[in-house]
């Protein structure tokens, strides 16, 4: 590439947007260093797989959120942005601001503390959103200097005239993981066209106001959120499988109580690929598929010389997939949590404890039945296809107004494909997002995670003070006024200017 950074086209894939991505893209973990003269080789045979594993009708979907300008006249109207796949995009909410356009250090790569510039707000101005132009270094890397010098938002200019693409986060070990984890910020990707024209009418001397939204960036249709959760069995692939090992074990309290409790309906599922027929007796297929190269992962420490195959990643992912059927069969859907992060504390790969009687170990320690989950399972073996993991890749596909999932991690939340950092707050709030107004459980509700918007000048709603009665009810959006029901009283009204009781 000649720029370092990611974004989520899939050049090996076909269609479209092919732009400027690597194959590598498609799935992260092979950006992981390999042993001389075998880096190219296994790239090459994995994108290649994948190349034969996809459907023409298959698609990747770019994420947007709303982009509305209202000043100045001549630039007013609603845009389409990107969300970037890092950082913290403000699901069910907006954010405005003023647009600032560097005039040294356009492209973010440096820190603006070596030319002496800040962005932090001034007391009673608008949040600052900083212009920046695409290219030299990693998005992630302009997100992180935006934020540093009080920026709001970034908003990152393309460089060429195509549809919009994903940020994503870099692959490589030397990246810098530890900052990503940092940004807070929101970031968004626009056309070439729009941010030549926002230049523009800066360098006039116009304000430039923007409207972030992601009102709508979720659906919100009722009273339940459906979600899944992309993964991996394996330990030992960099910063990207840490982030989803630790999202787990922090995520695992929320989860559980949001399930229990009838909130959300929680669906784990993994990324598997098939060998070419061509290929099925090479060392590479054998030792990283199972089922006689129908199902394939690569190989966890990218050497096929020692320690764990592709193949055993395969079958923990099958065993993983196994336990959430069988769980939820029981009636305890959310103990998947409990048995993938006691798994990835008590069998990990470094440890050589990356076996079948570690994980049966765990899967006793939380009562459920071994022998439904060997059947579940079937044989690794055998020369067929087996049900679990061919209706894994079968849902791999998108529909709808879901994508393809192609990367790993990837949430899907209400069919659509969450954008932003991996922790439990940030994911909390998106899934607070998808339910209908009016129907988040209390956790949603809490001051960290939204603004009661009731507290001032009572959210403009109708109220009875002397009663203590108001028609404002706080939601994770923002608020409705809508008459109460007071203790066997029926209120009824516009909610706005007034509010009449009516006994039952």
């Amino acid at each position: 590439m000649l720029e370092k950074e990611a974004e989520l086209q899939l050049l090996c894939l076909g269609g479209e947007n092919q732009h400027r991505a690597p194959c590598s893209l498609v799935f992260p973990l092979l950006r992981q260093p390999l042993r001389a003269g075998m880096r190219g080789k296994v790239g090459l045979l994995f994108c290649f797989w994948f190349l034969l594993w996809r459907p023409s009708a298959g698609m990747f979907v770019v994420e947007k959120n709303s982009l509305k300008i209202t000043t100045p006249n001549f630039l007013k109207g609603v845009y389409e942005s990107a969300i970037g796949n890092f950082g913290v995009p403000q699901y069910g909410g907006s954010l405005v601001g003023t647009v600032i356009y560097p005039k040294a250090n356009q492209k973010s790569c440096k820190s603006f503390e070596d030319f002496d510039v800040s962005f932090k707000t001034k007391p009673g101005g608008l949040p600052i959103f900083l212009l920046t132009d695409r290219g030299d270094c990693f998005f992630t890397l302009k997100a992180w200097n935006a934020q540093n010098c009080g920026a709001a938002a970034i908003l990152v200019s393309d460089d060429i005239v195509e549809p919009l693409i994903t940020m994503d986060t870099p692959e490589e070990q030397n990246a810098g993981a530890d900052y990503i984890q940092k940004i807070t910020i929101p970031s968004a990707l626009i056309t070439k066209k729009l941010g030549d024209n926002i230049k523009k009418a800066l360098s006039s001397g116009e304000m430039v106001t923007i409207s972030l939204d992601w009102t709508e960036a979720l659906p919100h249709p009722d009273e339940r959120v459906e979600y899944e959760f992309w993964t991996n069995s394996n330990d030992e692939c960099g910063a990207k499988c840490e982030s989803q090992i630790e999202f787990v074990k922090n995520f695992k309290g929320a989860a559980q109580i949001l399930e229990q409790k009838g909130y959300t309906q929680f669906t784990p599922h993994y990324i598997t690929w098939y060998c070419p027929e061509a290929f099925i007796l090479s060392k590479q297929c054998k030792s990283q598929c199972i089922n006689h190269g129908r199902y394939c992962a690569p190989d966890p420490e990218q050497d096929f010389s020692k320690g764990y195959d592709g193949k055993d990643v395969v079958v923990q992912n099958l065993r993983q997939v196994c336990f959430h059927k069988v769980a939820n069969e029981s009636g305890k859907p959310w103990l998947w949590w409990d048995y993938v992060s006691d798994f990835a504390v008590r069998c990990p790969i470094k440890e050589n404890k990356y076996t079948k009687e570690c994980a049966n170990q765990v899967i006793q320690s939380l009562g459920m039945d071994l022998k439904k989950i060997d059947e579940c399972m079937g044989d690794p073996d055998a020369d067929a296809d087996n049900p679990v993991l061919k209706a894994e890749q079968d849902t791999q596909i998108g529909k709808g107004s879901r994508g393809d999932v192609t990367i790993l991690p990837t949430l899907v939340i209400n069919n659509r494909q969450y954008r932003g950092k991996l922790d439990k707050g940030t994911v909390l709030k998106a899934i607070c997002a998808g339910f209908q107004e009016t129907t988040e459980p209390a956790i949603c509700l809490t001051p960290d995670m939204e603004t009661n918007e009731c507290l001032e000048n009572n959210g403009g709603c109708w109220q009875d003070k002397s009663a203590n009665v108001t028609a404002c009810r706080d939601t994770f959006r923002g608020r409705v006024c809508e008459c109460p029901v007071v203790q066997g009283v029926k209120f009824i009204g516009d909610g706005y200017t007034h509010c009449e009781g009516l006994c039952f």
